[in-house]
């Protein structure tokens, strides 16, 4: 695969689980979108924060690992989210990831949440480490 990292393709279960639908990878830009089911609900029948942070923190380290050079991996140091508006069952979260800072040690992404509507539901800032993998004797 030419610039982008074959790691970001590669989705974890988790993300599975949750539903989330990956739609571009880039090196510049990651976009998905997680549709609003019954069981991920909160007690007002509207979207989890919990799934919500889920879903940027999946794009955080797809984003990253799109950035990656060969033998590095990555993990979350650093997460805050601000929510604006609900998503309700039915309707679909659609995410997009752009980077903020990308360096030597660690990345910083920002990812914007809307709802069907457009309207804004949350922006994530997270802080993604990279680490390289020491090699086994």
């Amino acid at each position: 695969m030419n610039e982008t990292n074959e790691l970001a393709f590669k989705q974890p279960a988790f993300a599975e689980f949750l539903g989330i639908k990956i739609l571009h990878v880039s090196a510049d830009r990651v976009t998905a979108e997680l549709p609003m089911r019954g069981d991920l609900n909160n007690r007002f029948d509207i979207m989890h924060g919990g799934a919500i942070m889920a879903l940027a923190d999946n794009l955080g380290g797809t984003a990253t690992s799109a950035n990656l050079k060969p033998g590095q991996s990555t993990t979350t140091i650093e997460s805050k989210t601000n929510f604006f508006a609900a998503i309700p069952i039915g309707d679909t979260a659609r995410a997009e990831c752009t980077p903020l800072h990308r360096g030597r040690t660690t990345m910083v992404w920002q990812t914007r949440i809307t709802r069907g509507d457009g309207k804004l539901c949350a922006l994530v800032t997270q802080t993604q480490l990279v680490m390289t993998r020491e090699k086994k004797a």
